[in-house]
């Protein structure tokens, strides 16, 4: 799709090439029957110009072409109104090649909004509790969480503050949709203030794209899902989402483990296999059970949780694999459902590619 488009650009700029070698009288054009004035010859050119400059603008990455490419077809637009009856066919590539900048432009916007969001979070995040956990730590800790924590590999090591991952996603939209969708999706959390920012781009169909924002900031929850970075799909916030959002950060803390000793989350022993945690930040509170091995090893976690601004359905995540990443056991593929009336929806399967702690953050 992406040199289908470079082609039309410079196929399209070429044309009006014609208009400025009438108008000059350098060539003549059967197709181009009606007289072309000096003065709108010199905008042919011009638009060729732009259309050109789009094009290498393009290819470059350089942003700027988004806005070359509208004010290109805008002059097009206006010299194909002037010689209609033999420029009209000129509509359909200014149409595509407009269609393509905005929702790229809406796209960029979007990311960069994202990456703002990012900044802000991590300009807040604690980077001087760099001390090493210890096993004194986990004595007040329910037996098995305490056991998976030192299963994890994290006693001795530095307490996490930053994560960023990178996740290879599918997604299925609804519980009646059969098929899964192909995403991909970046996520970072901090710790001693607790908030994620989870972005995801998923393709829906060649000619559909979607993206997704869910963040949970200051004890304050947020999901946006836009098609092609602009139309509102989903645009929810409020109590009900601050608390959605808070139990999924509490379910997601399994990728980083040491954030299980925060001051914010309080543990209640149920089982030699089970353990409760409640996470209370800025007036929001959620709870949410887990479930660990024999070996100490988590392997699901379960909450009564909001779905969106709905009401309350039992969310499930479960484990389908662990690996050592940076010297922790993380579970690293995983899938979540929700327990609504007609059944359960395995509605997302993850997993995690890469996993980065307390670095620099590198946010594309």
């Amino acid at each position: 799709m992406k040199y289908i488009f470079i082609a039309i650009l410079f196929v399209h700029g070429i044309i009006h090439l014609f208009g400025f070698a009438k108008a000059f009288d350098l060539a003549q054009f059967e197709e181009l029957k009606a007289n072309i004035s000096k003065l709108h010859g010199i905008f042919w050119f011009f638009a060729f110009v732009l259309f050109a400059y789009t094009g290498e603008a393009y290819i470059s990455k350089n942003s700027s072409w988004h806005f070359a490419a509208i004010i290109a077809v805008t002059i097009s637009l206006v010299l194909i109104i002037f010689y209609w009856k033999d420029a009209k066919f000129g509509t359909i590539p200014n149409l595509i090649i407009f269609l393509v900048a905005l929702f790229s432009l809406s796209s960029s916007s979007f990311n960069k909004k994202t990456t703002q969001e990012v900044s802000s979070i991590f300009a807040q995040a604690c980077t001087n509790s760099r001390n090493l956990i210890t096993n004194e730590e986990l004595n007040n800790l329910p037996y098995p969480v305490a056991k998976w924590l030192t299963r994890s590999g994290i006693v001795g090591k530095e307490r996490i503050y930053a994560v960023h991952l990178a996740q290879k996603v599918r997604m299925k939209m609804n519980h009646e949709q059969k098929e899964w969708n192909e995403a991909v999706a970046e996520q970072y959390f901090t710790v001693e203030n607790p908030a994620f920012i989870w972005k995801v781009n998923m393709d829906m169909s060649p000619f559909i794209k979607i993206t997704g924002r869910d963040k949970f900031v200051d004890g304050k929850g947020e999901m946006q899902i836009k098609i092609f970075s602009l139309f509102n799909v989903v645009n929810e916030k409020g109590s009900k989402m601050n608390e959605a959002t808070l139990q999924r950060y509490l379910a997601e803390i399994v990728w980083f483990p040491s954030a299980a000793i925060s001051r914010y989350i309080s543990w209640e022993a149920i089982d030699s296999l089970t353990s409760k945690a409640t996470m209370n930040y800025k007036e929001t509170t959620g709870s949410g059970t887990f479930y660990f091995n024999e070996q100490g090893d988590f392997i699901k976690f379960e909450t009564l949780r909001y779905k969106g601004n709905d009401k309350r359905y039992w969310w499930r995540v479960k484990v389908k694999e662990h690996s050592t990443m940076n010297e922790i056991i993380i579970p690293t593929k995983m899938e979540a459902s929700w327990m609504l009336e007609n059944g359960e929806w395995t509605w997302l399967d993850l997993e995690i590619t890469d996993i980065w702690y307390n670095r620099s953050i590198e946010i594309n």
